[in-house]
Formats: structure tokens, C-alpha cells, sequence
């Protein structure tokens, strides 16, 4: 498949004539079953017409995904839910605060989305992004777009326009590169339960304190832990491993000295150890062997965010055997690092708290 290329400015300011030229173009291949990568203010999305199983059945091959993990749905407006999903008092609510944003609800779905879309499930994911190319394209298609991330699957999210080309050229349509996304990991997820509570599936930018201005909060147990064994994967990231590098990723629970002595000691071969800026100075001096991989300053949970999957596929390119990399905190948008990074590295954390 040939693989059209765009380049349009930021999805923040106005689109212009000629960029909106280009947008039309895209939304016709959406119209006709094609596949069309975009930016939104998360990650870039893999795109094709939701209520299209064949487009449905192309993003799965695309990307190398399992069927029975659901896509999400992006719409340009949040009423326009209704013609996809059967909405409740509690999405309108959600809809007012932080929509367009980076969320995405879970409704029971209408027959409008067929079953292929839904990865088999009565429910489906729906989203409106704030990211203006993003919105722009769902409205000239007329139609929602079913869009994970576009990324191989289980290979980090693209959050720049140059590591979707390097794993969706000759696999879509049409590229469409519109800058480095603003928040760098994909929407938090929710879903409504019967008492009125939310039930937090996915972290991702819009927080459980903000979250909580809407509605009393809990989180799935696979938002920090494994999903057991024969549960149903009800929302996109939860089933398999997902956003992982090809070396094996180990996060470690401890302060930077015991995190320096259990490098020293367990390091072989090609390194790359994940650090905050100000360790650099201490592990230089302790492995000067190794490669360092700068996350931002301590605490900056947002600028974590932003440099997360990009870091991940810097590692890539530079073939390590492993990779260390700290454990984050559980708060604010930390707990959505938490999630990301635990499924990279497969669960595999060491304690080196005493």
C-alpha cells in the first residue's frame, strides 16, 4: 500500500484553506473504508469509519491487534454520542467538564457500531478530542472514527509524527503529521456504575481528583495489577502487554542510591537506565557505562507524560539488552505513568525498599 503523507501546523491554532483542503481529502478515504493516521492532544490515532466492520477489521491488521480488544469511537461533538451509544446524566456530566478533552466513556453501544468495532462487547468507548485537526476530520467524515493508537501493537504509542511512520508506512492510507502531541499518553477511561460511581479503567490526563468532582471514584483492579485470568478486557490497554520496548523494561521501587547499587550489580550488556534530571550527575559517576535516558525534573508528572513513549523508542533505536527505569508515584497524572509503565514492563518491578 502506498502511504500518502500531510503535514498540517498543531491542532491548537486555526486551519487554514488549503489545510482544510487536505482534511477533506483524508475524511474521504475515512468515507470509503480507508485508513488515516491522525494527531490528537493524547497520541496519534489510527483511524478508519467505526461503523464500517471492514474498516474495523483493516485497523486490527494494521496494527497487528487482537480482535477482541476494543477501538474506541472519536466523535466531533459530545451529543453526537447518541447516535452511537445509549448516553446517561452521568456522560453529559462528564461531557461538560472535559469535553472535547482527553476522556472516554464506556456506554452500552446501539446498533449503529457493529460488533467488530466493539471487539465483541454490548458496550463502546467514546471519545472527542480536543485536538482541532482531529475534531475537524471527524466532522468532514460524518461519521465517528474508530481509533487506537497507531502503533504496532504492544510497541510504545506514537506521540510524534515520526514514530508513526516508522511503524505504519505501506499499512494506511494516508499519514496525516500535525506536531508532537501535547499530553503523550492516551485518555483516561471511564465507566459508570450502577450506584452512580465512576469505575477508572484507563489513567491518563484528566485525573482521579478531577474525576471526583463529577462523582465518587474506584478504580479497576487492572489499573495497578494484572487482569486476571479469563476476564473480560472492557476497555482498550488492559488485557495484554502494551507500550513495551524491545528490551526487557524493570522499573525499580527505591531511592536512587539503592537504585545505583542494584544496577551495578544486576547491569550486563547494553544498558539504559531512565532517570529523573537531577540523578544524572550521581549515576554518571557510579555507571559510567551506561546510557542515560532523561525523563525531566523530579516530580514534573506532566512533562513525564509527554516523554515517556518518546523515550521508549529512543531505547529502541539504540538496541539495549535492558532497560531500568524508577517506579512513579501513584497521584495525579502519576498514576497513569504507574499503568503505562507496569504493562512495558510486564509487571516486573524489584522492591528495594528496606
Amino acid at each position: 500500500m502506498n502511504t500518502e503523507i500531510i503535514k498540517i501546523e498543531d491542532g491548537k491554532g486555526d486551519i487554514s484553506t488549503s489545510e482544510l483542503s487536505l482534511l477533506k481529502k483524508a475524511a474521504e478515504i475515512l468515507k470509503s473504508g480507508g485508513l488515516v493516521v491522525f494527531p490528537t492532544e493524547t497520541v496519534y490515532g489510527l483511524g478508519g469509519d467505526a461503523t464500517n466492520p471492514s474498516a474495523s477489521e483493516k485497523i486490527y491488521k494494521a496494527k497487528g491487534r487482537p480482535s477482541d480488544n476494543p477501538l474506541i469511537i472519536h466523535i466531533s461533538r459530545p451529543e453526537d454520542a447518541e447516535k452511537y451509544a445509549y448516553t446517561t446524566d452521568i456522560y453529559y456530566k462528564l461531557a461538560e467538564r472535559f469535553m472535547p478533552g482527553p476522556i472516554t466513556v464506556i456506554l452500552k453501544a446501539r446498533g449503529s457500531v457493529p460488533e467488530k468495532t466493539r471487539g465483541g462487547l454490548e458496550t463502546v468507548a467514546v471519545r472527542c478530542p480536543e485536538n482541532k485537526i482531529a475534531n475537524k476530520l471527524i466532522e468532514l467524515a460524518g461519521v465517528a472514527i474508530a481509533a487506537p493508537s497507531a502503533n504496532l501493537s504492544g510497541s510504545p504509542s506514537p506521540t510524534k509524527a515520526s514514530h508513526v511512520i516508522d511503524d505504519m508506512m505501506g499499512r494506511v492510507d494516508m499519514i496525516i503529521d500535525g506536531g508532537e502531541c501535547d499530553i503523550g499518553l492516551e485518555s483516561t477511561i471511564v465507566k459508570a456504575d450502577e450506584d452512580g460511581s465512576l469505575c477508572l479503567l484507563r489513567p491518563g490526563g484528566i485525573t482521579v481528583d478531577e474525576l471526583s468532582e463529577i462523582a465518587p471514584v474506584r478504580l479497576a483492579d487492572a489499573v495497578v495489577n494484572k487482569l486476571k485470568d479469563g476476564e473480560v478486557a472492557i476497555s482498550p490497554g488492559m488485557k495484554y502487554r502494551h507500550y513495551a520496548p524491545k528490551a526487557p523494561l524493570v522499573l525499580l521501587d527505591g531511592d536512587i542510591s539503592d537504585a545505583i547499587s542494584y544496577i551495578g550489580d544486576n547491569a550486563k550488556g547494553r544498558v539504559a537506565v531512565v532517570c529523573y534530571t537531577e540523578d544524572k550527575e550521581s549515576i554518571c559517576k557510579a555507571l559510567p557505562n551506561v546510557t542515560l535516558l532523561e525523563l525531566g525534573e523530579l516530580g514534573d508528572f506532566d512533562e513525564h507524560a509527554h516523554r515517556l513513549f518518546d523515550i521508549l523508542r529512543e531505547a529502541d533505536k539504540m538496541c539495549f539488552d535492558i532497560i531500568f527505569a524508577p517506579l512513579p508515584e501513584k497521584r495525579g497524572i502519576g498514576l497513569a505513568l504507574y499503568n503505562r509503565m507496569i504493562r512495558a514492563a510486564a509487571h516486573t518491578i524489584i522492591n528495594l525498599r528496606r
